[in-house]
């Protein structure tokens, strides 16, 4: 019995040890996941910042400070910082307006055409900010289609409507950016709130309003006060809609940046003027982040098939009809006026007026033409071969560095290093595109990392805006494999590479 007593002693520290082991070799396996993402973000993402940093304060010598806070407190400083809040709340609270509607009918009701529907809603958001300048330049610029319309119908020399170089045409052009991004996070979030909480407050005497304001919206909040600092954040960052729309006088950190960069070449000025903006981004993130975090956490949640209803009375079929047109129309109006103006003649007539004068494809037959040798004309074959080379390795880049993040996120969500390293995931998509480009400017100056000549530089700023995508994407369909699989799989012989490609 003493004998069997002593062999149990001895062999029950085993199973401790094993357990240790199999702990040990699970932090192994995710310090080795996190080693190609952290490099890439030390490498491209917080080097350059830090650069940022260290010729922002380079001015301050032997702690004189006076620089910096001269720029920091300064007029220009103050009107630029104040426009850019100003102009990111009001292109937010609009987006807001326009896309709950929206969101609240994606959501809720059934009827034909909505797949079609949501595909259409989601073309604007990957647009190139030159194409949307020039579809609402050919839609309501002074040489657009409805000024000229108006100019022609009611014998106008001058256009009536002034769009560009306005406050108005910033913002229509940020909310039909960024209406998208309502639709998607409270539409498919409120597409999943259970509705019979909504019907228990109806049993109980609550009129439709009060169980909108006292149920639904308090379920909805965390969603919508993250599309809304999303919004808001792509709004403060926005660079190509305020320069190229909103023209010199709307100067924002993101322009004035630009404009010291690469205009007055003044480094130091743009420096601390990125270090603000990186401040307020920073701030926006961890906000975001938190509220993803209040999302995701456990709710009463049903599928969405569950939730819809088909669009019956008539009154509701017509309002929702309405609604359906109106998004339609705001959304593909402007790329449908670009369109047909690209297959449009047009000419002089009298008083100086443009009048259309046929259907044509010469503006198609000229882009294979350089007749005044610019130096910056590229054939459109090429051009499309360079489009499709740097988003192709945009792609390889951004999964290779993204899908073990994911895979280290997915596999242990509620270790402490990952809940650190989470939100520092989103960082990039909160930096705005100058201040990344003044950093590459800044510190890949020289060997063994001079790579402001080289054009693996483009791919390489597209993967940093494009793999916190591919995380926020993947992670959450790797939670929803279930451990056993893989444990399953381990048990039959297989490594966690294989795991990883097989299951």
């Amino acid at each position: 019995m003493d004998r069997d007593r002593s062999a149990l002693a001895s062999a029950s520290p085993a199973p401790a040890s094993a357990g240790d082991a199999a702990r040990r070799s699970g932090l192994i396996s995710l310090a080795w996941l996190w080693i190609l993402p952290l490099t890439f973000l030390a490498v491209f993402y917080l080097y350059p910042l830090a650069s940022i940093l260290r010729l922002s304060f380079a001015r301050a010598e032997a702690g004189a400070l006076a620089p910096l806070l001269e720029t920091i407190t300064s007029p220009l400083a103050a009107k630029v910082v104040g426009f850019t809040f100003y102009q990111a709340t009001l292109s937010t609270l609009l987006t807001l307006l326009v896309g709950l509607p929206g969101a609240y009918l994606l959501a809720r009701y059934r009827f034909r055409g909505k797949s079609l529907l949501r595909a259409l809603t989601g073309v604007p958001f990957v647009m190139p900010t030159l194409v949307v300048a020039a579809a609402f330049n050919a839609l309501l610029g002074p040489r657009g289609w409805v000024n000229l319309a108006l100019m022609e119908l009611l014998g106008l020399s001058a256009p009536p409507i002034q769009f560009t170089n306005t406050l108005g045409a910033i913002l229509v052009a940020h909310v039909f950016y960024n209406t998208t991004i309502v639709l998607r996070l409270v539409g498919d979030f409120w597409a999943h709130l259970d509705p019979h909480l909504t019907g228990a407050a109806r049993t109980l005497g609550a009129g439709p309003w009060r169980a909108l304001r006292e149920v639904t919206l308090p379920l909805l909040s965390p969603a919508i006060a993250a599309a809304a600092l999303l919004v808001f954040l792509f709004d403060f960052t926005s660079f190509g809609v305020i320069l190229i729309l909103g023209g010199p006088k709307f100067a924002t950190l993101e322009v004035e940046i630009y404009y010291q960069t690469v205009s007055l070449f003044n480094l130091p000025v743009a420096a601390t003027l990125a270090l603000i903006q990186l401040l307020f981004t920073f701030l926006l993130t961890a906000l975001y982040t938190r509220l993803t975090l209040r999302i995701s956490r456990p709710m009463r949640l049903r599928a969405a098939s569950f939730t819809e209803r088909p669009l019956v009375p008539w009154r509701r079929r017509f309002t929702a009809s309405l609604l359906i047109l109106l998004l339609v129309v705001f959304l593909l109006t402007p790329l449908l006026a670009l369109a047909a103006r690209s297959f449009t003649r047009f000419g002089p007539a009298p008083r100086g007026q443009e009048v259309r004068q046929g259907f044509t494809l010469e503006n198609y037959s000229q882009l294979s033409e350089d007749p005044q040798g610019s130096l910056f004309y590229v054939p459109p074959t090429a051009a499309i071969r360079n489009s499709l080379a740097y988003a192709s390795l945009t792609v390889l880049l951004a999964l290779g560095v993204g899908l073990p993040a994911a895979y280290a996120l997915a596999r242990d969500s509620g270790s402490r290093l990952n809940r650190l390293l989470d939100p520092l995931l989103m960082l990039p998509l909160g930096t705005s595109a100058v201040t990344l480009g003044l950093g590459f400017i800044v510190a890949l100056d020289q060997p063994p990392l001079d790579l402001r000549a080289s054009p693996i530089l483009v791919p390489i700023a597209h993967t940093l805006v494009a793999f916190p995508f591919v995380v926020r994407s993947l992670t959450p369909a790797l939670r929803s494999i279930h451990p056993r699989l893989r444990q399953a799989a381990a048990t039959l012989g297989a490594n966690p590479r294989q795991a990883l490609l097989f299951i």
